[in-house]
């Protein structure tokens, strides 16, 4: 079963204020997820792999449930699933896909089950998505990557639509219009998920701006890297809230806009993440769907409940 994407009845199981993520795992052990590596994957015989992924997937799929009954348990409406999920699932020798086929049932179960909990389920593909990449084959391999991702979510039974969005970066910079090209070649079921997020080195968040504006797909603003790239002093600039707005006028819908929060480490505009987050833009208070990239995971999410957020 599929949740109607334009449906908005998930959200009255939350409060009317901003609605807090977790990022894949907790600090705790709490939500924890196995993996395998692709050397150790090809030194097996094809019945040893299809045992062993068998095996996996059953064990990481009974996790991502454990994650949605944790995230129900700390009214956590926003999961940002891990892009690692299903190890190995895009090998040639198609084990992996095949062993999905046959957890389809249970597949669609785990996430229908979030879906009427109200609990919003995206992702993050990892940095090997560079659809702006002059290498045809970069590009080619990153949209296999995002096929794999979609198909997934589609086992899920998880909406073609920014509910469930896959949110990815820009990429190689000043590449604008191939990376709207590329966008617009894309198949339903990755561009009706698809959004950008500004980063702190090639996409300001003006210049993502402009891609999801001429692509058509909202974008995810991240005020930290937002900072870092102009080398503000607060998350208060004017552009911040500027940038915000400009944002949410990509959202068909404005009541999923999800935007990104991250503290520096070691000083306002160090890049690297802190543990908690103690400075949030003002106008985060109009966000509805905050995902919290912060290093103590849970507790910052409690943290930042407990003042009101």
């Amino acid at each position: 079963m599929i949740i109607d994407s334009s449906s908005t009845k998930l959200l009255s199981r939350a409060s009317d204020r901003s609605k807090l993520g977790l990022v894949c795992i907790t600090v705790s052990k709490a939500v924890r997820y196995r993996t395998m590596t692709r050397t150790r994957y090809l030194k097996l015989s094809a019945a040893e792999r299809e045992t062993v992924l068998r095996e996996l997937y059953l064990s990481n799929l009974t996790r991502l449930d454990a994650a949605i009954s944790f995230c129900q348990t700390n009214q956590i409406f926003l999961y940002r699933m891990p892009s690692g999920l299903f190890p190995l699932s895009d090998m040639e020798d198609g084990i992996g896909q095949a062993i999905l086929a046959e957890m389809a049932a249970d597949l669609a179960a785990v996430g229908t089950r979030s879906q009427l909990l109200g609990i919003r389920m995206v992702l993050h593909p990892d940095q090997f998505v560079v659809l702006s990449s002059d290498s045809p084959q970069v590009v080619e391999n990153s949209i296999k990557i995002l096929t794999q991702h979609a198909q997934i979510m589609d086992l899920l039974s998880l909406p073609r639509s920014a509910w469930a969005c896959m949110n990815i970066h820009g990429g190689k910079a000043q590449r604008t219009a191939q990376l709207v090209q590329v966008v617009n070649r894309l198949p339903e079921a990755i561009k009706s998920r698809l959004t950008f997020e500004n980063d702190e080195y090639a996409y300001s968040a003006e210049e993502i701006l402009a891609v999801c504006q001429q692509a058509k797909v909202p974008m995810v603003f991240d005020a930290h890297h937002h900072i870092c790239h102009e080398k503000l002093e607060s998350y208060d600039h004017p552009s911040v809230a500027e940038m915000f707005y400009a944002a949410r006028s990509t959202w068909e819908n404005p009541d999923w806009q999800l935007v990104h929060i991250s503290n520096g480490e070691a000083a306002f505009g160090d890049r690297q993440h802190s543990e908690f987050i103690t400075v949030m833009p003002s106008i985060y208070r109009e966000a509805p769907w905050i995902e919290i990239e912060a290093k103590a995971k849970e507790e910052a999410i409690a943290a930042l409940t407990n003042n009101n957020w």
